[in-house]
């Protein structure tokens, strides 16, 4: 039964909502100002012994600082800071004391800074997020105009080019790669942004490359392989991709001793796009055998059930399976604790879809530099949650050259060779 709210009773209930707010925002700035006197008096405690000629403590307090406002999760809160007066000299310079929980010069949270790009990233245009913020945050939140926030973007460039000038120093043993297409608001080309993601000797995922390829040629994979090679990047063990001819045809130049693997997403894709819909469901199922065999030999089985099934009348999608069918069970040659890793490339899918959801709320952006840089700040950010692989200790055992077969550590028969 339809309920006609009285406007007093929602007027009251708003009401209280707001004293809510309030209420939160309060115990916040109490167990903030807590937590700051808490740290000084350990400062003050650590330093106890320090003293002067006179026998006068060198360390000691000095009041509060002027207020100031703090824009944390929960709202914005005005604190005061205290203050520290450290008279010690170390190594010739004057001591000072820091605050590790409220830096100075600090208006904002860390998750509230990191909250800023990815709502610009989901769509949320530059002229929203003062008015959106401050219904959250209070009408006290500060540092939100639409001014900071373009002048936050702008930093991305900055960041850019030093991640682009930024030594390889480490050994990779994987990489994934795609070349992931953006629509560009003021220009009729289109954006195509070439990734490449590592993963280190320990396990650690970590963004290699973004770069403008304008289409996935030869040419432009080229380009970006050889930046990589020139900041220190030396040839991975296996590298992970779609079908796209570009990057194999670049990669067999520069890292011929690579291993390659096709992304079996991609190829499950290109196979049922040649099917007939009322068939699609049978061979997926089939396909789906083919990529989570236990054995090569199990793979290959599979791969020729599917070529009998569907050859003869749809010899496209065999195929589009059958040809690449090398390059698409060379998962086996790696430890089987890595292969729900590299038998695709969705850690780069799985990042762009943020920014494909950014495309279609604002049409594309309005430059390719500024698709490049809002492609970058994704993967940065994305990157601080990225897992390490499974099984993290056998990558060094892969990169030191230990073979595998069927996804396990060969070994060899000890009686027979004595």
């Amino acid at each position: 039964m339809l309920r006609v709210q009285d406007p007093q009773e929602k007027e009251k209930a708003e009401g209280v909502g707001q004293e809510l707010d309030e209420l939160a925002r309060e115990g916040a700035r109490r167990m903030l100002m807590q937590a700051l006197d808490a740290e000084v008096a350990e400062y003050i405690e650590r330093h106890q012994e320090a003293r002067d000629d006179d026998g006068h403590a060198l360390v000691v307090r000095n009041g509060r600082a002027r207020k100031r406002r703090v824009t944390l999760g929960c709202g914005t809160v005005e604190v005061e800071a205290p203050r520290v007066n450290d008279k010690r000299v170390v190594n010739g310079e004057r001591s000072r004391f820091t605050s590790e929980l409220l830096p100075p010069y600090m208006r904002r949270s860390p998750k509230v800074n990191e909250v800023l790009p990815v709502l610009y990233l989901r769509g949320l245009s530059t002229g929203d997020f003062e008015p959106a913020l401050k219904s959250l945050l209070g009408d006290k939140a500060s540092g939100l105009s639409a001014t900071t926030i373009s002048r936050l973007t702008s930093e991305w460039k900055s960041a850019y080019k030093a991640f682009h000038k930024r030594a390889i120093r480490d050994e990779f043993v994987y990489v994934w790669v795609d070349g992931v297409h953006f629509n560009i608001r003021l220009e009729d080309d289109r954006l195509c942004t070439l990734v490449v993601i590592g993963v280190r000797k320990d396990g650690t995922k970590c963004v290699l490359t973004v770069e403008d390829g304008y289409r996935e040629s030869k040419e432009s994979w080229l380009f970006a392989l050889r930046g990589l090679a020139s900041r220190g990047l030396k040839a991975p063990m296996l590298a992970i991709g779609d079908g796209a001819l570009g990057f194999w045809a670049a990669a067999r130049e520069l890292w011929p001793e690579t291993k390659q693997q096709l992304c079996w997403v991609h190829k499950l894709k290109n196979v049922l796009d040649k099917l007939p819909r009322r068939l699609q469901a049978r061979a997926k199922s089939l396909l789906h055998e083919v990529m989570n065999a236990e054995t090569r030999e199990q793979a290959e089985e599979a791969c020729e059930t599917f070529r009998q099934g569907f050859e003869a009348k749809y010899p496209k999608s065999v195929a589009s399976l059958i040809e690449n069918q090398k390059r698409l069970l060379t998962f086996f040659d790696f430890p089987a604790e890595h292969w729900e890793h590299i038998r695709s490339a969705n850690p780069i899918e799985s990042a762009f879809a943020t920014l494909r959801l950014r495309q279609r709320v604002t049409k594309g952006a309005g430059s390719r530099s500024k698709a490049l840089w809002m492609a970058y700040k994704l993967l940065d950010m994305a990157s601080l949650r990225w897992r390490r692989v499974n099984s993290p200790e056998l990558v060094a055992r892969v990169l030191l050259g230990e073979k595998f077969v069927d996804g396990l550590a060969e070994t060899k028969d000890v009686g027979n060779a004595a």
